[in-house]
């Protein structure tokens, strides 16, 4: 049986990147991917049970020993202990402070005021970037992991940078983004400001300002306005998903759902029936909720997973930290 292993993007150039999601197969010991780019028709189910996909080592999968069932509203893709295990060599819970690989500090923008600083491998360029779904960033440095990592404090503490966004604030932030320039002009300054600081690490090495934009990597153009979009919950046994590929922004898919969908937030429910076309429904969905699920072909010509329509008001900052490598 092949499992899903949740989104990946393919790497090399920025222009070779492209959505995806991957596969893996116990039996078989092999992996593969499929390619989800606009326009690509879905049709799947959720069959048996969500399961725990294990630890990933030296480019393997190794298996969950637990046989673990997850939940399917979670993104998490392992169980506690499985999870444990990875986090103890781990970059990103500070369980691996001797990696002496070089690292890369950026700056990452989502929207108008939702600028992060973070820090990844410079061997993985601007995959990182890609993942988590920036609309635009720039680099600010490159050195060592801990000289990477005092520069990332430094601008928290003296410029009140944050490291983490919530998913539900990046989403809302995609529906109404300022043209390019005013993006650029944003990470720009910034980045000036950030470079003249006190206590730069010296073993930093600063990066000119360069800045890059995902519109046309991510269809950010064919992403619907603010209120206009629905989202898929998770999946349980049974739940299917049909519709067509609208865009994809780090481990978020957008779908233009065919039929179906539940109520849900205070826009209470809506009608999600029509068969395509302009009067479709378009949900996003965090392609991480399909890890550990088998897919198979769906046995209906409508969605049945849940479909939401966001609540107004809610804290949209607050929120788990994403990992970072």
């Amino acid at each position: 049986m092949w499992r899903c292993t949740g989104p990946r993007w393919s790497g090399g150039e920025p222009g070779a990147f492209g959505q995806r999601l991957g596969w893996y197969c116990a039996e078989r010991g092999a992996e593969r991917v499929s390619p989800l780019p606009p326009g690509r028709a879905l049709a799947f189910g959720a069959v048996g049970e969500r399961r725990c996909l294990g630890v990933r080592r030296a480019g393997r999968w190794i298996v969950c020993p637990y046989g673990a069932v997850l939940e399917g509203e979670g993104v998490k893709d392992q169980c506690p202990r499985c999870a444990q295990l990875d986090r103890s060599r781990s970059v990103a819970a500070d369980t691996m402070a001797d990696d002496p690989r070089p690292y890369g500090v950026y700056l990452a923008y989502f929207g108008p005021g939702l600028v992060k600083v973070g820090i990844t491998a410079a061997e993985r360029g601007a995959a990182r970037l890609v993942e988590q779904g920036a609309v635009a960033y720039a680099w600010l440095g490159r050195g060592p992991l801990m000289a990477a990592r005092r520069a990332e404090a430094l601008l928290g503490s003296a410029l009140g940078v944050p490291d983490r966004f919530a998913k539900e604030a990046k989403r809302a932030a995609r529906g109404a983004l300022p043209p390019v320039p005013e993006r650029v002009a944003e990470v720009g300054e910034l980045h000036r400001v950030a470079r003249g600081l006190a206590g730069w690490p010296e073993t930093l090495e600063p990066v000119a300002f360069a800045c890059v934009d995902h519109t046309e990597l991510f269809g950010l153009a064919r992403i619907p306005a603010v209120g206009e979009v629905a989202e898929l919950g998770g999946l349980t046994a049974g739940a299917e998903i049909v519709g067509e590929v609208v865009a994809g922004v780090g481990a978020d898919v957008y779908v233009r759902l065919r039929g179906g969908g539940g109520g849900g937030g205070s826009g209470g429910a809506r009608d999600a029936s029509a068969e395509g076309g302009a009067g479709a429904v378009v949900a996003v969905l965090d392609a991480r909720l399909l890890s550990g699920w088998v897919l198979g072909a769906a046995r209906g010509r409508v969605t049945t997973a849940p479909v939401r329509w966001p609540a107004a008001g809610g804290d949209e900052r607050g929120g788990e930290q994403e990992g970072l490598f």
